[in-house]
């Protein structure tokens, strides 16, 4: 009975230690991280180890080099490898520990064991979301920005150009056309494996098969829109405070944009935040950062110098006479700093 538990734990500590690793150097999530590290702790803490070293014997399991295991194709497969033999081990013992000559608390496994499956799922969740990429030239297609140009030639134009992620923010529109032009948009930037997000509408974000979506503050909350959206679509939050920065982390937005970092033509009243609370931000979250508001070739070297992963535009890109020439200048400037 000692073995079996010997070996239940230290497939135990062995998974989660590969989780929390996980979590740490490759999701930098320091939340998660902590979470698998106090779940470690807690489960290898028993008065039992004097006595299950003593009946060890990994060279007698006659199941110990059996057959090879799987091949793992890529980071979520070794998630779910590893949570999936964590949360085995967490149901052997759950039962092994209902026996009474077992001094074991069954139910502290049980209780690991839902808090696990819940870890699986957002590890594994931000992996998936992990490969959509936010950096670069991020450029928003605004209907009021177009000055009548057409939405899919500026769109070809500034991909063209270099754009790694467009955005289609349509306040007038009816949805019914919007969905059609968000689904031409969706099929031009698949094309050239470039992000396509939906701002503000999640009816549309999911129709379309956009890659994510962007909300504003007094749009859909973040929290409740990562419970509606699948697994694999990102999700974007407008922010101007660090508080709100850190709030937008916490409820489970993959990105932020801050802004207006310069005064911008784009949007009346805009509160400019300037580059020192861009940093200030950069400081405290982990996430990518989108700086967006007044930028241009000019000054988005020095947004990126102060933390941005991305750059946002709207007028320098959709507003210019050569819209791909405009964006191959910004992503110059870019792929520079």
């Amino acid at each position: 009975m000692l073995r079996l538990i010997d070996a239940n734990l230290n497939r135990i500590s062995e998974g989660l230690r590969l989780l929390e690793d996980v979590a740490r150097f490759i999701l930098n999530n320091a939340r998660i991280s902590a979470e698998l590290k106090s779940l470690r702790h807690e489960l290898l803490d028993t008065t039992l180890q004097k006595e299950l070293l003593s009946a060890r014997d990994s060279s007698g399991d006659v199941a110990a080099f059996a057959e090879e295991e799987a091949r793992r194709d890529d980071l979520p497969t070794i998630v779910t490898a590893n949570a999936r033999r964590v949360q085995e081990s967490l149901r052997v013992l759950e039962e092994f520990a209902k026996l009474p000559e077992i001094t074991l608390d069954s139910a502290r496994f049980k209780k690991a064991r839902f808090t696990l499956y819940e870890i699986e799922k957002s590890m594994t969740a931000r992996l998936l979301r992990r490969e959509k990429r936010i950096a670069g030239l991020y450029v928003i297609i605004d209907s009021e920005a177009l000055r009548g140009k057409d939405e899919m030639e500026v769109c070809r134009q500034a991909i063209c150009g270099g754009a790694k992620i467009i955005q289609l923010r349509d306040k007038h529109r009816a949805k019914g056309e919007l969905l059609v032009r968000a689904n031409k948009l969706r099929e031009l930037c698949a094309q050239s494996d470039v992000l396509f997000i939906m701002n503000d509408y999640l009816d549309i974000a999911l129709a379309s098969g956009a890659d994510g979506l962007h909300l504003g503050q007094g749009d859909l909350p973040i929290s409740t829109a990562r419970q509606l959206v699948p697994i694999d679509k990102i999700l974007g939050c407008s922010t101007t405070t660090l508080e709100e920065a850190l709030k937008a982390e916490t409820d489970g937005a993959d990105y932020i944009t801050v802004g207006s970092i310069y005064p911008t033509p784009s949007k009346a009243g805009a509160i400019v935040v300037g580059l020192e609370r861009l940093r200030r931000i950069r400081e405290a979250i982990a996430i990518p950062i989108v700086a967006i508001g007044g930028i241009d070739e000019s000054n988005a070297a020095a947004a990126l110098e102060a933390g941005a992963d991305s750059i946002a535009v709207i007028s320098a890109v959709c507003g210019a006479k050569d819209v791909e020439e405009a964006a191959r200048r910004l992503t110059a400037r870019i792929e520079v700093k």
